[in-house]
């Protein structure tokens, strides 16, 4: 009874065929678990690296994130269906409030402002042309000068353009110069400035109720705190800061933005920076200013290593 069957003895060598040398039940279910365990640690390592050792950003790849992000933000902004009602009514909401905290001034600077013809051309022209040139400029700027920093730094700006995009559709808001009975200047439509997608022929194919939050601000502060901090010039500095309060000046006199406006996208701005903080795990301006020459040796992954396989040690240190 106790002996071995012929077929007991013959599954028993077929087992065995199957298992492969030194290996136990079990073993590998095991080698599995640690081949699992050592990738998510490598793409752990990895994801790591690439948030505190940014790499130099590639220019065709920015260009083509750039165009396709600029082209989506003025599909988004531009499809938005234009609710004039809600738009007057969130209108007067606002100035309501501006007149509750004694803030309401957009209409005598912009009547005064009006008035000097050569002065509101001006920044009829500013308004239409530096929000892209100044905000381009500058992140080619960082690209070229603090690569490190770049990738953190358009982070913030990619962010902050978003969430305006989510204000627009969810608050459509008519600009001070829509604002019916309100009496402020259409400086645009009655200086005949070209350029601007405000008023004239553009504005048939421009969403004229996307004022909330001013981008003019969010990009205009995102440009001069950028500056301010990676310059090392101080007149560059004192530039970057006066540039918002420029651009607060000129959205106010042309009654394209409400000053609440202006608040909404410093919030915005305020958010996409504490993104790029959370993403990259430092704020934007801390990050090297060259990204790192190779991966550090203490972020390198570990690959899986193979079944069955010996780790090598070196000789001399056993």
């Amino acid at each position: 009874m106790g002996e071995p069957t012929e077929i007991h003895a013959a599954g028993a060598t077929g087992a065995e065929a199957v298992r492969p040398a030194g290996s136990v039940a079990g073993q590998n279910g095991s080698d599995g678990i640690r081949e699992t365990t050592a990738t998510r640690h490598a793409l752990r390592a990895r994801l790591s690296e690439l948030r505190h050792f940014p790499r130099r950003p590639r220019l065709w790849f920015e260009l083509l994130l750039i165009g396709v992000s600029y082209w989506v933000y003025s599909r988004i902004r531009n499809a938005v269906p234009e609710q004039e009602a809600s738009a007057q009514q969130n209108a007067r909401q606002v100035w309501s409030l501006e007149h509750h905290l004694g803030i309401a001034v957009e209409k005598s600077i912009n009547h005064t402002v009006n008035s000097a013809t050569w002065l509101i051309t001006g920044m009829n022209y500013y308004y239409a042309t530096l929000h892209f040139i100044i905000t381009i400029a500058v992140l080619v700027w960082v690209f070229r000068r603090h690569p490190g920093r770049y990738s953190a730094v358009r982070t913030a700006l990619f962010v902050t353009t978003g969430i305006a995009l989510l204000g627009y559709y969810f608050y459509p808001l008519a600009p001070p110069r829509l604002l019916a009975g309100a009496n402020f200047v259409d400086t645009v439509k009655v200086h005949h400035t070209w350029g601007s997608m405000a008023s004239g022929d553009m504005a048939h194919v421009s969403n004229q109720y996307a004022a909330m939050p001013s981008m003019h601000i969010g990009w205009s502060l995102w440009c001069g705190v950028t500056i301010a901090f990676l310059t090392r010039h101080r007149w560059l500095r004192v530039l970057g800061l006066l540039y918002p309060l420029a651009t607060l000046t000129v959205i106010v006199s042309t009654a394209n933005h409400f000053f609440m406006d202006a608040i909404g996208g410093i919030a915005c701005l305020a958010v996409g920076f504490a993104s790029s903080r959370l993403l990259y795990h430092r704020w934007a301006f801390h990050l090297p200013q060259l990204p790192h020459p190779h991966r550090p040796a203490s972020l390198r992954p570990l690959l899986p290593r193979p079944a069955g396989g010996e780790s090598k040690v070196p000789a001399g240190s056993r």
